[in-house]
């Protein structure tokens, strides 16, 4: 399993995209996407809402258990993935490409952030 080197990562398994006009892609890992099993329903933050870094902003349900879905940085949902509401097994199948989740305009980002290289030894632990 290999884990993107130009994304950053949340210790509770979120990558995050750079950050573009303000803005970045927000999805689960893959190591998470394995943990889960098949995923079966994903509930999104709605566009408009407010999220805050490392608090609960939706779930991601599936054939083995519900869990949290955590924002790994604070802004403003500017766009959720109805794709993967539509289909949620895109989580499981493409989690850093068609699977990503909701992007986020950024206004306070953790300090606490992975690189690739330190999610990869976080996951190894």
């Amino acid at each position: 399993m290999s884990n993107p080197q130009q994304l950053r990562y949340s210790k509770e398994h979120e990558w995050l995209s750079a950050v573009e006009d303000g803005v970045a892609t927000v999805g689960i890992t893959e190591h998470a996407a394995n943990a889960l099993g098949d995923v079966v329903y994903v509930q999104l933050p709605e566009v408009g809402a407010t999220v805050t870094a490392g608090e609960s902003c939706g779930e991601l349900e599936s054939t083995k258990s519900v869990s949290d879905l955590y924002a790994p940085v604070t802004g403003e949902i500017v766009e959720a993935n109805q794709d993967v509401v539509d289909d949620p097994s895109l989580v499981n199948s493409a989690p850093f490409e068609g699977g990503w989740l909701f992007k986020v305009r950024i206004t306070g980002e953790p300090d606490d952030l992975l690189t690739a290289d330190e999610y990869t030894a976080f996951t190894a632990g």
